[in-house]
């Protein structure tokens, strides 16, 4: 269990698309350097989450706070700076295709108006320091079409890496991805957490991800948290827990929904 102040808190969240409630009085923890996975069926609130730390929609109720601030409170102006904490990788990696790997990766200096502050020669010395992370600084000037889709995913985190978030989103990162490519997309995860030092989500329905990368599991079915503590715990119980949970079943042993079993000291 990670020591130090939370990176990210939610406390009672909930929202609702209209009539449909997503997400219902769900409360998690994410500490410094840690990566919390999230695991639920389509539709059980996951991608929701992170919409909500972003601060793109807005709780019905309830309290998220990154790095000790609440922001639920936060205006507009700064919620763009708090959104500066946070890299996202999305599915499929979500790149521009008309523009090359290089100025996908240095799209966040050009988008806030940075290019005047680092000559070009800087800029690309950036760029290139983040495609080496991922081990692809020879695509820079190739265009996303010509990539893999594995590829196109490590490109996805070269660009959010390059303002030095504090936190990495994922959402579903291995979609479509053969098992070879989604296992060395995971250790990509794991080398970014342990040489950035920075708090992680990783939001999947995939087992195999959630092992490889996962500190803390949040088990979510239709909007509630049924379970969440640490990844020890969840591989401590009985073999047929998490297939009954992608199921839908019930699971003797498990806290009342919405309750988490563990709780930091």
């Amino acid at each position: 269990m990670s020591q130090g102040p939370l990176m990210i808190r939610f406390e009672g969240v909930s929202f609702s698309y209209g009539s449909l409630k997503v997400l219902d009085k769900v409360s998690l923890e994410v500490g410094p350097c840690e990566t919390l996975v999230v695991l639920g069926g389509s539709g059980s609130g996951k991608s929701t989450l992170l919409r909500l730390l972003l601060g793109l929609i807005e709780p019905d109720e309830g309290r998220i706070f990154v790095g000790g601030e609440d922001i639920t409170l936060a205006s507009a102006e700064r919620l763009v700076e708090l959104r500066k904490k946070m890299g996202m990788v999305f599915q499929e990696g979500a790149l521009f295709d008309s523009l090359t790997v290089g100025e996908n990766v240095g799209y966040f200096f050009i988008e806030h108006g940075m290019r005047g502050r680092r000559h070009k020669a800087g800029l690309e010395g950036l760029v290139r320091e983040m495609l080496a992370m991922v081990g692809l600084e020879s695509t820079i000037d190739q265009m996303p079409s010509s990539l893999s889709g594995g590829m196109r995913r490590r490109i996805a985190v070269a660009r959010s890496l390059i303002y030095q978030p504090e936190i990495m989103l994922y959402d579903e990162p291995t979609t479509g991805l053969d098992p070879a490519t989604c296992e060395n997309l995971c250790q990509l995860i794991n080398q970014v957490k342990a040489l950035r030092k920075v708090a992680g989500i990783l939001v999947t329905h995939n087992l195999d991800d959630a092992w490889a990368v996962g500190d803390r599991f949040l088990l979510l079915r239709q909007g509630r948290a049924l379970w969440q503590g640490p990844a020890e715990e969840l591989k401590a119980m009985p073999a047929e827990t998490l297939p009954r949970f992608f199921r839908g079943d019930e699971i003797p042993g498990f806290p009342a929904a919405g309750a988490p079993s563990s709780v930091r000291p």
